[in-house]
């Protein structure tokens, strides 16, 4: 006779993770024995209703303690519902990406760098940890008191995507750190990827049960990590590395361990392995350049013979203590880098070349191909830049040429092979009118590139400023793509971003449209409503202004603080005579270029009309600063250097500046709260002077960070 099902007596809020672990334990069994007495047997032993009540137990334990999911849990068999999304889960300190070399030169320049900004002997070895770069998914595993309890997605750096019921059924991620001792809290970040074996075989299943095969292993290990049905991932054959930290337990302001830390790169591997990590056996310390560029030859010879996709070799300095000072610049390390394999070549004809309108009303020529396979991809459009590349290649419609691709850069034609070219071929004159509202086409002074000024009326800029509007790194709406996109804003169903959260109020229309119908309406209407709320520096990228990319944009965000305050100095700054454009233009990274971009949005009536009528419909968050002790002398302070510093870089007091919650100027306004003077300072400290801001020197800047004889780093 059957074991009758367990009757749930103890709420779930109240179970402690050993009596869940159990009951996880003892359901899965229950679970999967009548599963097999159903449909295997054709004879339940539990009426519906009591093996509904096992399943939804299980589900809402395991919603309760999701690190406790088992491999063999019902959640993840086939048939098992998939969520309905994925949630957010915000980075406790972002994941950033790293800087690429692509020549010797290159490495030879980033050591340089390091050594200026570290004040090093200009012949000082730089011992590095180099290791393969793996091309798969970028992930962070947090755990606490050594137990795993969540995992994302890179995302944007700051904020990722939950997959932690996914990477709970890698065998490769540890349920529970090993050995001791290890941290209250640490966040382990590496690698999902798919081994090359296992990716032939999976696309053999791929292919015998009529489902989809991948392109490469890349986008195999990410679609699987990213699948809604946590099941889909347990059957995927997927392996980690890991390779890196985010917060750690006792960690300052900077993100790197206390006293007891590690202090070598190499030093932290080895706890990654006494804690049951998979950490890459062929990292390897190289104590100077050559050592480092001889690795990268050795890697890239046996590259093929690899069970895993590489695309190039990562180098990291081996001193913690100098990563620390070293810090991050926009959104990559000073302290690592990319080390990237040559770009992957092949050769093919230009059937034709069409001119793409994009979202800032460049237009951009672009090389139709006959389809060639580079590097596992199908390439048959190339891009062509701008009509000077087109000039000094002299390319030629139906001429044979070559291109090349790297990683996820964008194919490009690099060369014309002339002695291939037919009688027939066709020389390319550049439209004088926008191919897509007929506007006229203008060229400015200095630029290469070509602009529409049909602005707002061109179809091709509305378009793809909303497709913009709406990708992963602005407001991450999930499901409308650029077909949803298009044909909306054909149907007048959306004109401008605002009227994206008024879909709402024409579900019925959406529903009623071809391939749609109303769960659809309705989960998009949802993914819509999911992100009314977004943070200022998201918000800003959003907005498509020419020039402004992510790290501008958190610059700007962080420099000012709120939407509101940051429109108010835009529209003032229209005045290049006003304290508003000096302070702007003092912001570290912010030209006169890039500044006249960000007026000329503000000045734009329509523009300014369509912020007013988003602000209505969303909540722009405040800039929220990573946590600062209440301690440093610094928090919120607008700080400017000059002159000649003794003991260290510009570049390297202006990092600790900002690791303690200043805001770091390029010029003197009344705004400025301190000024550091070094030697031989100039009009900047007269300046100071003059506003009555306060200066102080080196020594006295060294005691307020912490940098000086009796500092953190003396």
């Amino acid at each position: 006779m059957s074991r009758k099902a367990k009757d749930p007596e103890k709420p779930v809020a109240e179970l402690t993770p050993l009596e869940a672990a159990a009951e996880l334990a003892h359901l899965a069994a229950e679970i999967a024995k009548h599963d097999k007495a159903y449909y295997q047997k054709d004879a339940p032993v539990v009426s519906d209703a009591a093996y509904d009540t096992l399943r939804a137990r299980n589900a809402a334990i395991e919603a309760q303690f999701p690190s406790l999911i088992r491999a063999d849990s019902p959640s993840l068999r086939v048939g098992a519902a998939p969520a309905a999304g994925f949630k957010k889960i915000r980075h406790a300190r972002p994941m950033l990406s790293l800087g690429n070399a692509f020549s010797d030169e290159d490495v030879a320049d980033f050591l340089d760098s390091i050594r200026r900004f570290l004040k090093l002997d200009a012949s000082a070895d730089v011992e590095l940890m180099a290791e393969p770069k793996i091309d798969g998914l970028s992930v962070s595993l947090r755990y606490e008191e050594g137990r795993f309890v969540s995992g994302a997605t890179r995302g944007d750096g700051t904020e990722g995507e939950d997959i932690t019921r996914n990477l709970a059924t890698l065998a490769t991620v540890p349920r529970d750190m090993k050995g001791h001792p290890w941290p209250a809290v640490i966040e382990v970040r590496g690698e999902v990827y798919i081994k090359k074996s296992d990716f032939l075989a999976l696309n053999e299943r791929q292919k015998e049960a009529g489902e989809k095969v991948f392109a490469n292993p890349r986008n195999a290990a990410a679609g699987s990590v990213r699948q809604l049905d946590a099941g889909v991932t347990a059957r995927r054959p997927l392996s980690f590395f890991a390779y890196a930290w985010g917060e750690v337990s006792g960690a300052d302001a900077d993100g790197y361990g206390g006293e007891a830390a590690w202090k070598t790169q190499g030093e932290f591997y080895e706890r990654l392995e006494s804690w049951s990590f998979p950490v890459n056996p062929l990292a390897k310390k190289c104590a100077r350049r050559d050592d480092a560029l001889g690795y990268w030859r050795e890697i890239e010879g046996r590259r093929a013979k690899l069970d895993y996709e590489i695309d190039g070799v990562v180098y990291k300095v081996n001193r913690i203590d100098w990563q620390r000072r070293l810090g991050f610049v926009s959104r990559a390390p000073r302290w690592a880098i990319a080390h990237k394999f040559p770009a992957e070549r092949a050769t093919t004809v230009v059937r034709e070349i069409k001119v793409q309108v994009g979202r800032t009303g460049v237009l951009t020529p672009v090389a139709e191909l006959e389809p060639v396979g580079v590097g596992g991809v199908t390439v048959a459009r190339a891009t062509l830049h701008n009509e000077d590349y087109i000039r000094e290649k002299d390319v030629r419609v139906g001429d044979t040429v070559v291109i090349q691709r790297a990683g996820d850069v964008i194919p490009q034609v690099i060369e014309v092979v002339k002695e291939k070219r037919p009688k027939s071929a066709k020389v390319f004159h550049f439209p004088e009118r926008c191919p897509e509202c007929g506007a006229h086409v203008a060229r400015e002074e200095g630029e290469a590139a070509r602009r529409c000024t049909g602005g707002l009326v061109c179809p091709a800029q509305a378009v793809e400023r909303l497709r913009h509007f709406v990708t992963r790194d602005a407001f991450d709406i999930e499901g409308l793509g650029e077909k949803h996109i298009e044909a909306f804003w054909k149907e007048h169903l959306i004109k401008t971003p605002a009227d994206l959260f008024r879909l709402h109020l024409r579900e019925k229309e959406i529903a009623a449209r071809e391939g749609l119908g109303e769960k659809s309406a309705a989960n998009l209407v949802a993914a819509i409503e999911a992100r009314r709320t977004i943070s200022l520096a998201r918000f800003i990228y959003a907005l498509g202004i020419p020039q402004v990319g992510q790290a501008t944009a958190r610059l700007l965000a962080k420099h000012y603080g709120s939407l509101q305050a940051w429109r108010r100095a835009m529209e003032a700054a229209q005045d290049q005579e006003s304290e508003a454009y000096r302070d702007l233009t003092a912001i570290e990274g912010i030209g006169p270029s890039l500044a006249a971009d960000l007026i000329e949005f503000a000045a734009e009536k329509k523009n300014r009309a369509a912020l007013d009528e988003l602000a209505r419909e969303v909540t722009v968050e405040d800039f929220v600063a990573p946590k600062i002790s209440a301690k440093s002398p610094l928090a919120g302070k607008t700080v400017v250097f000059t002159g000649t510093l003794a003991s260290m870089s510009r570049g390297e007091a202006k990092a600790r500046a900002e690791a303690l919650g200043a805001k770091v100027a390029g010029s003197v306004s009344a705004k400025t709260d301190l000024v550091v003077v070094g030697a031989d300072a100039g009009s900047k400290a007269k300046k100071a002077r003059e506003l009555g801001v306060k200066a102080i020197d080196e020594d006295e800047w060294g005691r307020m960070s912490g940098c000086g004889p009796r500092g953190l780093w003396g």
